[in-house]
């Protein structure tokens, strides 16, 4: 089968529509959980200044629909950063070697600034909700285990790294898988914004060829791999950090 407008083959476009949908997802994975530890740890801070910021990103987030933050992200970017971007994607065109990196990082460089829009939206939300799956990991942690780290000498922060996290881990990580496959779904919402993701390359693989049964099915197949799969993969990290009963 072939797009009777580009004539490309449709499998093709496909697969490339999967591609963007699974880079979204990985970077949008990695910038909610550096947002959302940081938050995390914001909110059970000493500092009254840095919990009222943990708890207003939280409510802020959390209480808008994720598709409102994907428009406000991607227009409020678009008056400013967006014209750097443009002027920094011919420079890339202009230049071939830097022109491959970005595609292989990026993706499309035309593409760039709705792709920025979508995984900063994401991961905004998404951290949100990290946010609170962390502090309650680490409020979960007795006091006394503190307590006994300090009495020994140990600095706060090797307290927090050697100490609070490796216990707060059992308890963050079941809930977080939940948010890593949500992450993955809500990448959809990216076709808002008219980043071709794999949901816009199947809704325009099926106005072309007429065929919505295999479209849908395609679709509904290539999520659930993606869901099962990341499910596996935290499932298994959630095996090895568990703690081992003699």
């Amino acid at each position: 089968l072939r797009d009777p407008q580009s004539g490309a083959l449709i499998p093709g476009l496909i697969l490339q529509g999967l591609l963007v949908t699974i880079r979204v997802s990985l970077w949008a994975s990695a910038l909610a959980l550096v947002i959302g530890t940081i938050m995390g740890l914001f909110r059970v801070s000493s500092s009254p200044f840095r919990r009222f910021l943990g708890w207003a990103y939280v409510e802020l987030i959390r209480n808008m629909p994720i598709l409102v933050w994907v428009f406000i992200v991607y227009y409020f970017l678009s008056d400013q950063l967006f014209q750097a971007i443009d002027i920094e994607t011919r420079t890339l065109q202009a230049s071939p070697g830097s022109l491959e990196v970005a595609g292989f990082l990026f993706g499309n460089p035309d593409q760039l600034p709705a792709f920025l829009a979508g995984v900063v939206a994401l991961a905004l939300y998404e951290g949100a909700y990290i946010t609170e799956i962390v502090r309650a990991g680490i409020q979960s942690v007795s006091v006394g285990q503190t307590e006994a780290a300090m009495s020994l000498g140990l600095r706060p922060s090797r307290v927090l790294n050697l100490v609070i996290l490796p216990q707060a881990l059992r308890v963050i990580i079941p809930p977080l898988t939940s948010q890593m496959l949500n992450l993955t779904k809500n990448s959809s919402l990216a076709v808002a914004i008219g980043y071709p993701d794999f949901v816009s390359v199947a809704g325009t693989t099926i106005n072309q060829t007429g065929q919505a049964i295999e479209g849908v099915a395609l679709m509904m197949v290539v999520y659930l791999t993606l869901s099962l799969l990341t499910s596996a993969f935290m499932n298994w990290y959630n095996k090895k950090m568990a703690l081992v009963e003699r």
